[in-house]
């Protein structure tokens, strides 16, 4: 083992009040949520907009919706997936399916037809429930793959009365399609039932999320139960989360972040969620202020659009401290942008689908550093009971020495055992309870971490390797550059160039050449590494989480 990193050498430098172990408790996540629900039952559970609902009642609705698919057929085990969007019905539906031991299939509600085939199949789900929106989109899906007990619902649903259509819903009606079930009706006809009781292990599944993983397809990971609180008790302690807390929706709900940062942490600490449908930086601005949001975890891209917007200068974010991104590379230059900007620091976080979210955490008080060598601000040391090094990235078997670039490897009870169907994958991904999560990075003598890329997206010109990261963390520093994603091309000459594609902040679009970026570059960059090609484009595809499309941008050549 190198140089001390079982030992943990992270673990001294964790502030006061987060042990090195947590204790591992033997509880469900539906467990967590019915005991917050008895015990704060007049806590509000979350905001829609501008609508408020307590913990009793959605403790209550779910019952009522559990009751109704246990008369559909759900038993434990069965999958039923959530075609939504940032809804109370995302909520209800995932403790009704829990209560009844079901796993949930969150799924993203951009998918069209040819990609929600995939899942359907690869899951075989009992009953879809989905907006009567997306409906149209898995109609066929759903009868072809013979899932027959669909529940469609509005996103008009569970609004405040007396309040106008908020903005992001302007537009939207309610149609119930006439083969479906209401879920609004169903609650109605089922209100005052209570589900059969069925007894819900630590190691049962309580989420199956999609991936594309380390390496290929997608793969449906298998987040237990004990994975699902095991990161909700991470959050608590390391965010200090107490009675005080409001969490701002950021990260989709069909995402690890969003099940896991938003919703098993706040019913955890019997805390309100903020929803409001899908990521709209003024409605996200508004309703920080009005229901004074105090934590907010979510892409990079979500935070640009914060500072990019006018809003932000007149509204008021002065409870909001308990800030995090992750999922994204995170460039310095942007996190002193926004701190300047609002007074915010934005922590940053790492982990992923497989990790049941957070593996590494900045905490509360610490700033993360950025590694001289690669630029790479750090993403924070491993989370309590949790281990991670570096090994050698083509074998995958040698431990390196702090300093080294390699993959991170990481264990700990966040860690999911399998993914769905699918061993050889699962074998291939996790190797002795270790995670290789093809993130390439290095861990500093203080046990502090650094993502520098992802294995797959290193670009090799003429046998020099080029991180993407390196280049992207450059073009961040130049003032105008909103975005920036950097891929390599075929080069005749060179195998491989390397080429970013860039968005700048409005306004500045006719003000800057691409040839002045690429001048930028070359006066802070080794000769083989700065881009020779620069495309300004209005924005940078992203995915439903902000993620960039870099296999789209590569097609676009």
């Amino acid at each position: 083992m190198a140089s001390g990193q079982e030992e943990r050498p992270w673990v001294k430098h964790y502030p006061e009040g987060i042990p090195a172990d947590l204790e591992v408790v033997k509880a469900s996540a539906i467990g967590v949520f019915e005991q917050t629900a008895s015990r704060y039952p007049e806590a509000v559970a979350l905001h829609y907009f501008d609508s408020t609902m307590t913990y009793r009642e959605l403790n209550s609705l779910a019952d009522s919706l559990a009751a109704a698919l246990f008369d559909l057929g759900v038993r434990k085990g069965d999958r039923v997936i959530l075609y939504l969007q940032n809804v109370p019905q995302f909520l209800i539906s995932q403790y009704a399916v829990w209560k009844l031991g079901g796993i949930v299939v969150p799924l993203n509600p951009m998918y069209k037809e040819k990609e929600l085939e995939y899942y359907f199949t690869d899951c075989a789900p009992k009953v879809l429930i989905c907006l009567e929106s997306g409906y149209p989109e898995a109609r066929s899906v759903a009868v072809r793959t013979g899932v027959d007990k669909v529940i469609t619902t509005s996103e008009l649903d569970f609004l405040a009365m007396g309040y106008p259509t908020p903005k992001p819903l302007r537009g939207a009606r309610k149609e119930k399609p006439a083969e479906t079930l209401d879920l609004v009706e169903l609650l109605g006809k089922y209100q005052g039932l209570h589900p059969v009781e069925t007894k819900v292990a630590t190691e049962d599944v309580g989420h199956l999320i999609y991936t594309s993983g380390t390496t290929g397809p997608p793969k449906g990971a298998m987040n237990t139960h004990g994975n699902i609180v095991f990161n909700s008790y991470v959050f608590q302690t390391v965010w200090q989360l107490g009675s005080g807390d409001v969490v701002l929706a950021i990260a989709p709900l069909f995402h690890v972040t969003g099940t896991i940062a938003h919703l098993a942490m706040a019913s955890l600490a019997g805390i309100p969620v903020i929803l409001f449908y899908r990521f709209d930086a003024e409605e996200a601005l508004r309703l920080t202020e009005k229901w004074g949001a105090t934590v907010a975890v979510g892409t990079i891209t979500a935070f640009i659009a914060l500072s990019d917007h006018p809003d932000l200068k007149r509204r008021d974010l002065s409870s909001l401290r308990k800030v995090s991104s992750g999922g994204a590379p995170v460039p310095a230059a942007f996190v002193n942008k926004f701190e300047q900007l609002t007074g915010i620091y934005i922590h940053q976080i790492y982990g992923l689908t497989e990790t049941t979210s957070p593996s590494h955490i900045t905490p509360l008080g610490f700033r993360a550093p950025v590694d001289p060598d690669s630029g790479a601000l750090s993403v924070g040391f491993p989370v309590p009971n949790t281990y991670a090094k570096i090994v050698d990235a083509e074998t995958g078997q040698v431990d390196l020495a702090p300093g080294e670039v390699g993959e991170i490897v990481i264990k700990g009870p966040m860690v999911i055992p399998s993914y769905w169907g699918k061993p050889e994958e699962t074998a291939n991904a996790i190797r002795n309870q270790w995670l290789y999560t093809g993130d390439v990075g290095k861990m500093d003598e203080n046990g502090w971490f650094y993502v520098v890329d992802r294995k797959k997206d290193l670009i090799n010109v003429s046998g020099f390797k080029v991180w993407p990261r390196d280049v992207e963390d450059v073009l961040y520093q130049h003032p105008v550059v909103k975005e920036a994603c950097v891929i390599g091309v075929p080069d005749p000459y060179r195998g491989e160039t390397v080429k970013a594609f860039v968005a700048v902040s409005e306004g500045y679009e006719s003000k800057v050449t691409p040839e002045e970026l690429i001048e930028f570059c070359r006066q802070r960059m080794a000769a083989y590494k700065y881009p020779r090609i620069v495309k300004i484009v209005p924005e940078i595809p992203k995915t439903a989480t902000g993620k960039f499309l870099k296999r789209q941008l590569r097609n676009e050549g």
